[in-house]
């Protein structure tokens, strides 16, 4: 599995990971219990599928290695495999992040 997964937020929940120091979740996050993360391969399918349309996006890169066991790979969407976060994931652990253009 890969050692990087990467998170698309709006421009506010990135500020305010920034401004706390940690994540703690998206709404839908917090509704399902983990926090969704995409593997490199599956954040335009992500993107497309969630947030098409939407502007003031922030892709974010997280270092897995950081998270240790809360990481969990976990089948989703057509059964691939996702890296699911139960837990917080800190600003430490955020080796980039970038404005998507639509």
């Amino acid at each position: 599995m890969s050692k990087r997964a990467y998170k698309i937020l709006t421009a506010g929940q990135w500020a305010a990971w920034q401004a706390t120091g940690l994540f703690t979740g998206a709404p839908i996050d917090l509704e399902d219990g983990y926090i969704h993360l995409s593997a490199a391969d599956q954040v335009a399918a992500t993107h497309e599928k969630y947030f098409a349309g939407l502007l003031e996006l922030v892709l974010v890169e997280v270092d897995l290695d950081r998270l240790g066991d809360t990481v969990r790979w976990e089948p989703a969407r057509g059964g691939a495999l996702f890296p699911h976060v139960y837990g917080t994931i800190p600003l430490d652990a955020v080796t980039a992040a970038r404005p998507i253009d639509e």
